[in-house]
């Protein structure tokens, strides 16, 4: 422990962004242990799911505030997260020698999003079954084998009794999976050392991680939870759907079928095609274009301090991160599908064209 918090040597540079990784750490812990609580109330059953949700939250001792920590606790996870991959892509903690840790990231981040859509039907709510429904059937989109990969993943012909079984026993096994992903990209993390915010070698000024670096990160914590509690406790359903409040029913759908906010982007993506298999491909390019990151980094220059022809560039990607975000969430009509479109393109044209255009433009102007 003294090695690997107290004496740990790190970079005398490194700011407030780099308290993301903690955060993440406290972030998972919340979910496992409201997680936990919340198994030992919670059935997997589609007769009595819903019902069992509803009586968590008004039978059970303060089971309310724990299924709204759990729910609320996903998406504060998922702030963390998406602050972290953006703060390596800025940074460039993704070159070497932070390549593995920040591929084991990745890989984390799919486990997360696969945990939080499962986790997202077991209410049973009309929002959790149509969005099960939809999510589900892409895979269908596979030729050959998509259909009965559907039916796989159903136990069935529809999401019914085994899916809902099979969901909440994946949900509850998942954060330990993701758990031990952690550990690997600490361990991996601590065996390269910590990237800094100007890019440069890392190990020619370091300070031990206490005091100056573990206050740091408890006092941004103890911001975090005060900010989280008050969504707890007095907005514990503001990022979340009306709709499911209303038990699941297959015989009416509802008007707008949307995933979580969190999903909102990757929804909008796949949307974005008129054809599912294209949409399905683009969505899983998506995540899976962030692994080659480190290829498609030309530049001589690690870090986009020192880069002024790309940092404007990097915003308009955020901005247009935020706009597929909210684009996700609108009906599937004009002119919204058009614009996921154009979204799509500046997303795929940024990392893809841009980054590695812009790091051979500079490469000439540094020679």
């Amino acid at each position: 422990m003294n090695e690997l918090v107290i004496d740990l040597p790190t970079p005398s540079n490194i700011n407030y962004w780099w308290n993301l990784g903690s955060l993440l750490g406290m972030c998972l812990m919340i979910q496992i242990i409201t997680g936990i609580i919340i198994g030992m109330h919670y059935s997997g059953d589609i007769a009595v799911a819903f019902d069992s949700v509803e009586r968590i939250m008004r039978e059970v001792n303060s089971g309310w505030v724990i299924r709204y920590a759990h729910a609320n606790g996903a998406s504060l996870f998922f702030v963390m997260v998406y602050g972290h991959i953006g703060r390596a892509l800025y940074y460039g903690s993704y070159k070497r020698p932070s390549t593995m840790v920040y591929t084991v990231g990745i890989i984390i981040f799919l486990l997360m999003m696969a945990t939080a859509f499962i986790g997202y039907v077991l209410p049973w709510g009309q929002m959790s079954y149509w969005g099960a429904t939809v999510i589900t059937s892409m895979f269908s989109a596979i030729p050959y084998i998509g259909k009965e990969m559907v039916e796989w993943i159903w136990g069935g012909f529809a999401v019914i009794n085994p899916t809902l079984t099979r969901f909440y026993s994946l949900h509850y096994l998942c954060p330990f999976i993701i758990s031990g992903m952690v550990i690997l990209h600490l361990v991996a993390l601590h065996e390269k050392g910590s990237n800094n915010p100007l890019g440069t070698n890392s190990n020619i000024d370091k300070i031990p991680f206490h005091p100056y670096y573990s206050f740091k990160d408890i006092y941004g914590g103890c911001v975090v939870l005060v900010v989280f509690f008050l969504f707890v406790y007095y907005f514990p359903n503001l990022l979340s759907h009306p709709d499911n409040y209303i038990e699941a029913n297959s015989l009416v759908t509802p008007s707008h079928i949307v995933p979580e906010w969190y999903f909102l982007y990757a929804y909008a993506i796949l949307r974005a095609f008129p054809n599912k298999l294209g949409g399905v491909i683009a969505l899983l390019a998506s995540i899976l274009v962030l692994f080659g990151a480190s290829g498609l980094h030309t530049s001589y220059i690690r870090t986009m301090e020192f880069r002024s022809l790309f940092v404007p560039v990097y915003w308009v990607f955020i901005f247009n991160f935020f706009l597929l975000t909210w684009l996700g969430g609108q009906p599937v009509e004009y002119p919204y599908i058009g614009l996921s479109f154009l979204c799509m393109l500046v997303y795929f044209g940024y990392l893809l064209v841009i980054t590695p255009l812009l790091g051979i433009v500079e490469r000439h102007i540094v020679k």
